[in-house]
C-alpha cells in the first residue's frame, strides 16, 4: 500500500494544469467527475465524505479558474450540476485516466463477489485509518 500511495503521489500534474495551482482536494473531486460524469455538488459531498459547503467552495474554485462547469438541472432548477470544462477535458482525462484504466485491468478477472470483498477490504482499511 506504501508503495502504491507513493507512486501515485509521483503522477505529474500536467504543464497545461501546472498554472491552476490544483491542491490533492482537487484530485478527488476531478476523478468522480472524470470517471462517473457530471453531478450535483450533494452527489459529490457524499462520494467526498464532506459537506457540500466545501464541495461549493471548491467548485467555485475551479470554476473560476475555468477547469469546472456548472448548468441548472433539468429537472430541478434549484440544483446545479457540476461537470469538468470540455477544454480541459483531455488534459484530466490523460492525468487521472491512467488510475480508471489501471482499476479495471485489476478487477477484470474477479468475479463480482470478489470485487465487493476486495472494496469492502479497502472501506475497512480507510474506516481503520479515521479511528481514533
Amino acid at each position: 500500500m506504501p508503495r502504491m500511495v507513493g507512486r501515485v503521489k509521483r503522477i505529474r500534474i500536467p504543464d497545461e494544469l501546472q498554472a491552476l495551482q490544483l491542491a490533492p482536494r482537487h484530485l478527488s473531486l476531478l476523478a468522480y467527475l472524470l470517471f462517473d460524469g457530471p453531478l450535483s455538488v450533494n452527489d459529490i459531498a457524499d462520494r467526498l465524505g464532506v459537506a457540500p459547503t466545501t464541495v461549493s467552495l471548491m467548485v467555485g474554485d475551479l470554476s473560476r479558474k475555468g477547469v469546472l462547469e456548472r448548468q441548472e438541472d433539468p429537472a430541478d432548477r434549484r440544483r446545479k450540476i457540476v461537470s469538468i470544462a470540455d477544454a480541459h477535458r483531455p488534459s484530466i482525462d490523460g492525468w487521472l485516466g491512467r488510475g480508471a484504466h489501471a482499476w479495471r485491468k485489476a478487477l477484470a478477472p474477479l468475479s463480482p463477489a470478489e470485487r465487493k470483498l476486495f472494496i469492502d477490504t479497502l472501506t475497512a482499511y480507510e474506516d481503520g485509518l479515521t479511528e481514533g
